[in-house]
């Protein structure tokens, strides 16, 4: 796990500097090493263009000199960076030295590159991991830029006229220097509608995120031109099987491959634990690492009582059913707010999502463990929310609401809800206007702001770069019954899959990833998500609807039946809970001077209409049990990110 950057530019002069800056911006994803090569794009005159490739490294397999970065073939002048995770990289490392390769290290890095080198761009889809890598094919003197298919990595990318440059994060391409730090209003836009900035876009108009499950080779000579990298699709998530396999044949099919990915995520060289939380997902993941290790640390969080609800009993009881050497690390309220501020602080994009996993991933980084196991993705492949229980009521509604006049049925929703918010009415009536379609009433569940809300800022939806419901262009069309552009289509897609696809490519991959890798590198820290691990999502993807939806209410069932025999049965019968932080109190008492300073930062976003936003704070803050704290807090949260920007930006 590490941080990768590269600059390619016509002129050399910029390139180095560029890029140890951006290296130093990084160096929270990688304490242990630091590299950087020049190299050449071109005719090698002083004309042609260069890439300068930066890394910062994490340390997790081959701990020795041989795992440094930028890492060579002696042979070819090929050259690679690569953050990330390659789990099958002993079955290919065999079939690499069957081919005649010789190898000088024990790292994944080592494989990744003899693999590039042998096979070229078709190594791409043999791996099974999570990555984002620049390879330099020195032959052609091409970089070839590459993302894992469940975008579990990040990676960033800017193309201006004459130069272009790529990173793990944001904050490292304008550290460079080299690309202006201009906002973006479809990108803020579509952050205030889903609490984080949408793919391909992000805040700033030059700096786009490189779609998951893609690849592209940049030339050095259409860089020179000006010309933008195309990029191209290397995986597709299977279309789903019709109707014929039992839940007791999916649930053993489940259960092998569940087995063979962890045996493989638990591999390092470095301490390993595993997040535990009381639920299913983490308990199941750290009862069959039991069975596969004699010894397996867990791990949970939890604070003082009167703050919230945590897990810390719970947890403890399933660790010791499950055999785990078990810490529980409970915290005290200053401790928390203290750890507040430096998420804050660690932000690499505006989000409102991200800080439970930056105080679990901060604790138990400092018990020692470089690698956690976490159980993130499995409500989305295995329906885990209450909404693939509860949508089936919105669509029912939604169509009764068409039956009677517009302005009847408007009356009658607006007398039924007059006991609720002015917004939660608002957001009713949105989503009551529009089509009873499954993937549109999934995206109405998953806003924050409201169409109504994000106009009043001063950004309507139809801003360029937007399609409907704020959504990128090119990005989820509103109302599509097959869901995804990205994933496999087939004719009648069930509403199972309409709503899992949806999770797996908005909410999982633009929220709940790129917010654990920042927060999870921002202490150091390497968390692995077997639950998507390519095999097993590919798995789930295809199975029928019939084994996964939820049975008599009940959510996950797939996932309960695979695992049932390493889980109590307490556990299978108690209802989805989290650790939860009272957050809207904070924002009420202990946060609220860091908040109002927060909005004040957001007269820097001059697309935003600032009455408007200092309107849905009060609103928050004279109405403590009517607004939700999520709300006000896009505004805090995106208000913080500029102020941070702009200070980074000033002369030292």
């Amino acid at each position: 796990m590490c941080g990768i950057c590269g600059v390619i530019s016509a002129d050399p002069r910029p390139v180095e500097p560029a890029v140890r800056a951006m290296m130093r911006a990084m160096v929270h994803r990688g304490p242990d090493d630091e590299g950087f090569e020049l190299l050449p794009m071109g005719s090698g005159d002083a004309a042609s263009p260069v890439v300068g490739l930066g890394f910062r490294r994490l340390s997790i397999l081959d701990l020795s000199a041989a795992g440094h970065q930028p890492m060579f073939n002696q042979h070819t002048g090929d050259c690679l960076i690569f953050n990330g995770e390659i789990y099958n990289f002993r079955q290919l490392r065999t079939e690499l030295q069957l081919a005649g390769v010789v190898f000088r290290s024990t790292s994944d890095t080592e494989v990744l590159l003899q693999a590039l080198c042998t096979w070229g761009e078709a190594a791409v889809e043999k791996l099974q991991g999570m990555f984002a890598f620049a390879f330099y094919h020195a032959s052609s003197q091409r970089i070839l830029l590459a993302r894992d298919p469940l975008g579990i990595k990040p990676l960033y990318v800017a193309a201006l006229p004459d130069r272009f440059l790529f990173a793990s994060e944001v904050r490292a391409i304008l550290a460079s220097g080299l690309v202006p730090d201009d906002l973006d209003p479809a990108g803020i836009a579509a952050f205030l509608a889903y609490g984080s900035p949408q793919d391909p876009l992000t805040v700033h108009k030059h700096i786009r995120s490189m779609p998951p499950g893609t690849l592209c080779w940049v030339d050095g000579a259409d860089v020179s031109a000006g010309k933008v990298p195309s990029e191209r699709l290397f995986w597709r998530l299977p279309p789903a099987e019709p109707d014929g396999v039992s839940p007791e044949e999916a649930a053993a099919r489940v259960r092998a491959v569940l087995e063979a990915v962890l045996a493989e995520h638990l591999v390092a060289d470095v301490p390993v634990g595993i997040f535990l939380s009381a639920g299913i997902d983490s308990t199941s993941i750290a009862a069959l690492a039991r069975r596969l290790r004699a010894q397996v640390r867990t791990f949970t969080v939890g604070f003082e009582s009167q703050l919230g609800s945590d897990e810390v009993a719970a947890a403890e009881a399933l660790a010791k059913e499950a055999g785990t050497e078990h810490t529980s690390i409970v915290m005290e309220s200053q401790t928390v707010l203290d750890l507040w501020e430096r998420w804050l602080a660690s932000a690499d994009r505006p989000s409102v999502d991200g800080f439970n996993t930056f105080v679990v991933s901060a604790c138990v980084r400092g018990q020692g463990k470089i690698v956690a196991l976490s159980g993130l993705g499995a409500d989305e492949i295995f329906g885990g929310y209450p909404h693939f229980n509860t949508i089936v009521s919105y669509q029912r509604y939604v169509r009764l609401s068409k039956m009677v006049p517009a302005g009847l049925a408007r009356w009658g929703l607006n007398l039924a809800m007059r006991n609720r918010t002015p917004h939660f009415r608002q957001r009713a009536l949105e989503l009551f206007a529009g089509s009873s379609d499954a993937s549109r009433v999934a995206l109405q569940v998953r806003r924050i702001l409201g169409d109504a809300q994000i106009e009043s800022l001063g950004l309507p939806a139809t801003l360029p770069g937007l399609a409907a419901e704020y959504l990128p262009t090119g990005g989820v069309p509103a109302g599509s019954p097959t869901g995804l552009p990205r994933f496999g289509r087939r004719a009648d897609p069930s509403r199972f899959d309409v709503i899992s696809r949806q999770e797996i490519a908005l909410y999982m991959n633009n929220t709940l990833l790129r917010d654990t890798d920042v927060t999870s590198m921002a202490n150091s820290q390497e968390v692995r998500v077997p639950m998507l691990d390519r095999r097993l999502v590919e798995l789930v993807g295809s199975l029928p609807a019939s084994v996964k939806r939820p049975r008599r209410g009940q959510l996950k069932p797939l996932l309960r039946d695979a695992c049932r025999d390493v889980l109590p049965d307490w556990l299978l019968q108690r209802p989805k809970s989290g650790f939860t932080l009272p957050i809207d109190r904070w924002m009420h008492r202990e946060l609220r001077g860091s908040c109002e300073a927060a909005l004040e930062q957001l007269r820097r976003c001059t697309c935003i209409d600032n009455a408007a936003a200092r309107a849905i704070w009060e609103d928050f803050a004279s109405s403590p049990d009517n607004v939700h704290w999520v709300r006000p807090m896009t505004l805090v949260a995106l208000g913080n990110y500029l102020g941070r920007v702009a200070a980074a930006s000033q002369p030292a």
